[in-house]
């Protein structure tokens, strides 16, 4: 049917720092003031990460900026949100978290149907190398268009 999607929130960085390799969508946790704030595109998610806990995983580190006129219901900007998952799937992350290397990091957070939500990469992170590698691609493919466009022009 017809889902609308709105973003409010992407953390690009963690796609430079990470190879992603499973994506999640989870259900965030809100109080109503903080809804009014994030429908305002006031949330960040640069420096936020996922933990697993007694089989419930929270988000730490999203900012979501007090909304003006919400005066004494507003909540602390950087409290712990919990997130809603099926509990096979956190029993899944739980376990791919155990290996070496994996970790969860936040990828975006939108409005799916009216509900806040946050995609949640399993990642595992990036040697320096790697990231260097990605950089030079980067490049080649900028000059490649680039010269695409002087061709069409010229």
């Amino acid at each position: 049917m017809g889902e609308t999607m709105k973003l409010v929130a992407n953390n690009k960085k963690a796609y430079h720092d990470y190879f992603i390799e499973e994506k999640y969508e989870a259900g965030i946790v809100l109080h109503g003031t903080e809804v009014k704030s994030m429908r305002m595109g006031k949330c960040s998610i640069k420096e936020a990460f996922v933990r697993v806990e007694n089989g419930e995983v929270f988000v730490y580190g999203m900012h979501v900026s007090p909304y003006e006129k919400g005066n004494i219901f507003n909540k602390d900007p950087l409290r712990v949100r919990k997130l809603l998952l099926h509990k096979q799937e956190i029993n899944r992350m739980a376990g791919k978290i155990a290996e070496k290397g994996y970790t969860l990091v936040p990828l975006q957070v939108y409005f799916k149907d009216g509900k806040a939500k946050v995609e949640i990469g399993l990642a595992k992170g990036k040697k320096l190398y790697d990231k260097r590698h990605d950089i030079a691609k980067k490049d080649q493919r900028r000059e490649a268009e680039k010269e695409l466009k002087l061709k069409i022009r010229g």
